[in-house]
């Protein structure tokens, strides 16, 4: 099918056009030369026009602007700042195979469900990889005092590195080594102004559709459906009303906490090599509950609010402090019985198989961040925040400090023959 015909479908025009607001757009005339910028859509017959012109491909910004044809090369930060309304996060899975970019494109899915993000849109890219993108209501205005909307492109970087280091370990486990050099995804996409492929544009290399899709139905998409004589419209990419406000909370907050433990700014790798060794090292068995910081026994006493973000420490927590999945299974679900409105058993079961399949042990977030202690009432006395870091220093150091020590048997004097 030409891309004439094509685009000149009147389900195909709207769709593009629909993605296409508030947002800057380019198009390309053939493979890799593109045209001016910045450019709109405001009409739906604009895009058969462009087409007419010799464009054979659409592409839109992450970004959501006032006026997009405000922007100009070289803008200083502040700049873009004051014309920006908003920003999707969008992954770019991108692997030489498609059959790869199926496995890391699932993971990425799951470990989105993980942190409560209940609605995403995937699309194909039209070539060897998928998208998958969440719009910029799933988060909260702020986060930290930090406004959500100026965290662009620093935020959704991060929460990119944060979500790669939690799949990798899961992917090597089931599918082999191999995996760790294949988890393609593509963070220079994620940069002001970049742009990606719009739903149901054409690919130049393929020939075939930017096809959304249902997230469940990635391993098992087949690129026939992407043929321009057999795509059908029937999912919306980025449709707002499929998507709740601020679900994607939990995901920026705990991302920005990963990235904040793992930064070495503030100290350096001699440093952060040593207090490492400080929080793992000689823990063999399963530290018993005595030893449990105020803030752990008093979210296992019950809570009214923040329990998602209390399971979340508690999980890490006792992962780290040596307890085996049954264990922790045990403990979570004595612990969800005893809430008024307790958690869902499907997502409490969601929570505990993503943590069997990833074994890596991450600390809980330090007391410093609000929204895991202080705002859900759990945040310590002072005199135990000044001293300790998290609930995982107060653990091991009372347990080192408090645990009776084996006495040493007494050498017997040798008695001559």
């Amino acid at each position: 099918m030409d891309p004439i015909s094509y685009y000149s479908k009147n389900e195909i025009k709207t769709e593009i056009a629909f993605n296409s607001q508030k947002r800057e757009i380019s198009v390309m005339h053939g493979l890799g030369k593109f045209g001016k910028r910045p450019d709109i859509i405001q009409f739906e017959n604009d895009i058969v026009e462009l087409v007419k012109r010799g464009a054979t491909s659409f592409h839109i910004s992450e970004e959501h602007w006032s006026n997009p044809l405000e922007l100009k090369p070289g803008m200083k930060k502040k700049d873009l700042d004051s014309l920006r309304r908003g920003w999707d996060f969008v992954l770019d899975i991108d692997s030489p195979d498609l059959e790869d970019s199926k496995k890391i494109s699932h993971y990425l899915i799951e470990a989105m469900k993980f942190h409560d993000v209940k609605n995403m849109s995937v699309k194909f890219s039209g070539n060897k990889g998928f998208h998958i993108a969440i719009p910029f209501k799933t988060f909260p205005s702020k986060v930290n005092e930090i406004e959500i909307i100026n965290l662009f492109p620093e935020g959704p970087k991060i929460i990119a590195e944060y979500l790669t280091e939690m799949i990798t370990p899961a992917l090597i486990e089931k599918y082999g080594e191999q995996m760790r050099n294949k988890i393609e995804i593509d963070t220079v996409l994620i940069s002001n102004r970049h742009m990606f492929r719009a739903p149901y544009s054409l690919h130049e290399k393929s020939g075939l559709a930017s096809l959304p899709i249902n997230p469940e139905e990635v391993l098992t998409f087949d690129k026939e459906r992407a043929k321009p004589e057999n795509v059908k419209t029937e999912i919306r990419f980025l449709e707002s009303s499929n998507f709740i406000d601020g679900e994607a909370t939990s995901l920026i907050t705990q991302a920005l906490d990963w990235y904040s433990r793992n930064s070495i700014k503030k100290e350096s790798t001699e440093e952060l090599t040593e207090k490492r060794k400080t929080d793992f090292e000689e823990i063999t068995e399963a530290i018993p509950e005595d030893y449990f910081p105020p803030c752990i026994k008093s979210g296992l006493s019950g809570l009214q609010d923040g329990k998602k973000r209390f399971l979340f420490i508690l999980i890490n927590f006792l992962k780290c402090i040596g307890w085996n999945p049954e264990e922790i299974e045990r403990r979570v679900k004595e612990w969800n019985n005893i809430l008024e409105n307790p958690l869902k058993e499907g997502y409490i079961i969601a929570q505990l198989n993503w943590h069997k399949i990833n074994s890596k042990k991450v600390p809980p977030p330090n007391y410093e961040n609000k929204a895991y202690y202080a705002d859900i009432g759990i945040l310590p006395e002072e005199n135990v925040v000044r001293k300790f870091k998290n609930p995982l220093n107060y653990t091991i150091s009372m347990f080192k400090f408090k645990k009776p020590k084996k006495k040493k048997k007494k050498k017997q004097d040798s008695k001559p023959l």
